[in-house]
């Protein structure tokens, strides 16, 4: 992970994960059991393979549960830190309230979602910052219905984030690294959705936004329907995590 510098991946851990409930009873959605681990263990797993070593979870509903399983050190060699949200803030809020817990160091915040995993190389990942102030990992699906698409210009930069429409086109891989800087210019209310609030803000201001376009593995345990997809992934693709 060399040119990558200081860099904290910040996990955004607070949702509730109405669609999976069934299968949660009381824990919080990353904690939902996928080949014997908590699948939010699996994406840390990844983040070690990757010589990323700090990491700051941001939790919510049920967040004992996230701090109860990493104070037992499950994945060794790591610095793994819950922050609790006093309240649900939102993918944005969420963010920089953990961010806030860190201040201006790191220089480079790595921002994943805790409920989906995408593959993508990091040092490739960094090399599409470029002059950018943060950058995007973006995936090409059958039909952005479920997710929303974005869109993309010439110059490889987001213009636009669409709400849920069907057809084939790229949608947001729920990674994202991104300048500490950035959060400065976050809007002050909460709570607050990256993808609905934040990052269409920061380019109506002229910030720009780069996006980093793979064609990986996408893993998501939103429904009942792809948790099973990602547990046969996960199961036959060790060589991904640590």
């Amino acid at each position: 992970m060399s040119g990558l510098g200081n860099i904290t991946a910040v996990i955004l851990a607070g949702g509730f994960g109405t669609r999976i409930k069934d299968l949660l009873g009381d824990l919080p959605k990353p904690m939902v059991p996928v080949n014997g681990k908590p699948f939010i263990e699996w994406i840390i797993r990844w983040l070690k393979a990757q010589g990323v070593r700090d990491i700051i979870i941001s939790a919510g509903y049920r967040s004992e549960a996230l701090e109860k399983h990493f104070s037992t050190l499950p994945v060794t060699k790591m610095n793994v830190r819950c922050v609790n949200e006093p309240e649900p803030m939102g993918t944005g809020g969420g963010l920089a309230f953990a961010a806030n817990k860190i201040g201006e160091e790191p220089n480079l915040l790595l921002v994943l979602n805790g409920d989906s995993l995408i593959f993508p190389e990091l040092n490739l990942l960094h090399s599409d910052l470029d002059d950018a102030q943060g950058v995007i990992v973006t995936r090409t699906v059958p039909d952005t219905a479920r997710y929303g698409s974005v869109r993309i210009n010439e110059a490889n930069r987001i213009t636009d984030f669409n709400e849920k429409q069907s057809g084939a086109g790229q949608i947001n891989g729920g990674v994202y690294l991104l300048r500490n800087s950035i959060l400065k210019s976050f809007p002050e209310s909460r709570p607050l959705s990256l993808e609905k609030d934040v990052f269409p803000k920061l380019i109506g201001q002229g910030i720009k936004l780069n996006a980093h376009r793979v064609n990986c593995p996408f893993l998501d345990i939103g429904t009942p329907e792809t948790l099973p997809l990602a547990e046969a992934f996960i199961s036959e693709n060790q060589v991904h995590f640590a």
